[in-house]
C-alpha cells in the first residue's frame, strides 16, 4: 500500500508527477535543492509553465497533500526526477542521479521502492544506483530498484502522463512489480513490465528514432538548397507514400532528450553507434547553417538589425535548455556587424540567458525577422502591422510557422533558401 511518496526534483517532470500522486490522494513531499522553487511551491504556485499545471498545484498544497521541501522525508515509494545532462565531451552527466539517490538512501527501509525517472544511460541502475543502497546496507532484495522513464510532451504533460504507455523496468522482477504498483494508482495507460537495462535503452532509443529523422530532414534541406529544390514539396510529396513519413527540418534539435540522449547509447557503445553520432553531428551543424543564411540575406545591408523571435526548443512552452537559438544568439552577438534584438512571449526576462526586450522594441527599424520557435503568436506574424516598424520587410522562419505572405513582405523559410 503506497501512502506516502518522496519526489526529488520539482522540475518540468517532477513537480506535474508529485501533483499528479497528490491529486490521487497520496500524500506527497517534493524535494528541490532550490529555497525559491520551494516557497513557491508551498504558496501554491508554480515556477514553470504549463498549461493546467497552476490550478492542479494550488487545489493540492491547499488540500496538504503535496508539499515542497529541501530535505528529503521516509516515504514509501521514492521518485527521482533530476536533470541528467552532458558533460562538455558528449557523456552522460549522473551527478544529479547519483546525489538524489545518496541523499535518500539513509531513510530508506527495507521493502521500500525507489523509481529513477530521469533519463539514463544503459545499465546506471545496475551500474550506479544499486551500489549506492548496497553501502548503506540495503541489497536488491531489500529495496525495489527500478527505472521508468517519462515520455511526455510538453504542453501536455498532465495528460499524458496519466493516460501515456509507461515502461517500468526493475532490478529483479519483484521489483519491476512494486515499481508498476506505484504507477497503478494513476496511470490509465499500459503499464509495460521489463528489466531496467531494456527500459532505460528503450527511452533512449524514442529520443534517438526522432534525432536520426530530423537530420534526415535537415540534410535534406541543404542538399535542396545546392540543387535548388523546394525541399518542403520534396517532404510533402515523399510522405504521400503509405510507407514514408519524413520529419520536418530545423534549426537544430533542443531539448532535454532529444539533444542529449543519443549521447548517452553513443557513450556506451561509440564504435557501433555511428549512425546515431553522424545524425547528432548533422543536426548540431544547423545553427551554423540558418547564421550563414542570414548573412547571405544580409549581404548588401551595413550594421543590419536583427530581430530574433523565439528562443525556447519548441513551441509555447518556456523551456529553452539545449535550443539551437541559444548558439544562433551567440554566433550572432559575435558579429559586430549585426545588432541583435531578442523576443519571446514565453519566457521571462529575469530567467533567461539574455536580454529580452517586447515585441515592438524588436521590431522597430530591424532590417529581418529570424523566427526560431513555433509559439502560436508567430503565426500571424506577417500580417501584423507592426511589421510597419521594419526598414526592410524581410522575415526568415526557420520553423514554417508564418502562414499567407502579404505582398510586402519578403519570406524565406527552408522551402525557397536555394534562391538567396
Amino acid at each position: 500500500m503506497i501512502n506516502k511518496v518522496c519526489i526529488v526534483g520539482l522540475g518540468y517532470i517532477g513537480l506535474p508527477t508529485s501533483a499528479i500522486f497528490a491529486d490521487a490522494g497520496i500524500e506527497v513531499v517534493g524535494v528541490d535543492v532550490s529555497e525559491k522553487i520551494v516557497s513557491t511551491i508551498n504558496k501554491g504556485e508554480i515556477h514553470i509553465e504549463e498549461p493546467g499545471l497552476p490550478d492542479l498545484v494550488k487545489r493540492v498544497v491547499e488540500s496538504g497533500k503535496l508539499k515542497a521541501s529541501l530535505v528529503p522525508e521516509q516515504a514509501d515509494a521514492y521518485i527521482v526526477a533530476v536533470p541528467t545532462p552532458i558533460h562538455k565531451d558528449c557523456t552522460a552527466n549522473v551527478d544529479y542521479v547519483v546525489s538524489a539517490c545518496e541523499n535518500i538512501a539513509p531513510l530508506v527501509k527495507k521493502g521500500d521502492i525507489v523509481i529513477v525517472e530521469s533519463t539514463i544511460p544503459p545499465r546506471t541502475i545496475s551500474d550506479v544506483v544499486a551500489p549506492i543502497f548496497q553501502k548503506v546496507g540495503l541489497s536488491e532484495d531489500d529495496v525495489f530498484l527500478a527505472h521508468c522513464p517519462e515520455r511526455v510532451l510538453p504542453g501536455k504533460i498532465l495528460t499524458e502522463l496519466i493516460e501515456n504507455t509507461r515502461i517500468v523496468g526493475g532490478l529483479t522482477t519483484e521489483a519491476t512489480e512494486k515499481a508498476a504498483e506505484v504507477y497503478r494508482t494513476v496511470v490509465k495507460g499500459e503499464i509495460i513490465l521489463t528489466d531496467a537495462t531494456t527500459a532505460e535503452m528503450t527511452k533512449l532509443m524514442e529520443n534517438t528514432f526522432r534525432d536520426v529523422n530530423i537530420a534526415l530532414a535537415n540534410e535534406l534541406v541543404k542538399i535542396s538548397k545546392k540543387l535548388g529544390i523546394n525541399a518542403y514539396d520534396v517532404i510533402e510529396f515523399a510522405n504521400k507514400h503509405p510507407r514514408v513519413n519524413l520529419h520536418l527540418p530545423g534549426p537544430g534539435v533542443g531539448g532535454h532528450c532529444l539533444a542529449v540522449d543519443p549521447y548517452f547509447i553513443v557513450e556506451k557503445a561509440p564504435e557501433e553507434a555511428k549512425l546515431i553520432q553522424t545524425s547528432r553531428d548533422i543536426n548540431n551543424s544547423m545553427p551554423a547553417f540558418v547564421v550563414k543564411n542570414i548573412k547571405e540575406i544580409l549581404h548588401d545591408v551595413e550594421n543590419a538589425k536583427v530581430s530574433i523571435f523565439g528562443v525556447t526548443y519548441k513551441g509555447n512552452i518556456d523551456d529553452y535548455r539545449e535550443s539551437p537559438a541559444l548558439e544562433i544568439i551567440e554566433m550572432l552577438q559575435n558579429d559586430s556587424s549585426i545588432e541583435l534584438s531578442i523576443y519571446d512571449p514565453h519566457v521571462p526576462n529575469e530567467s533567461a540567458p539574455f536580454e529580452l526586450v517586447g515585441k515592438e522594441t524588436a521590431i522597430k527599424d530591424s532590417n529581418l525577422v529570424v523566427v526560431l520557435s513555433d509559439h502560436n503568436e508567430f503565426k500571424t506574424l506577417l500580417s501584423d502591422e507592426i511589421l510597419n516598424g521594419m526598414q526592410t520587410k524581410i522575415v526568415f522562419d526557420t520553423k514554417g510557422v508564418c502562414k499567407n505572405s502579404p505582398s510586402d513582405v519578403t519570406l524565406y523559410n527552408f522551402n525557397n533558401i536555394y534562391s538567396i
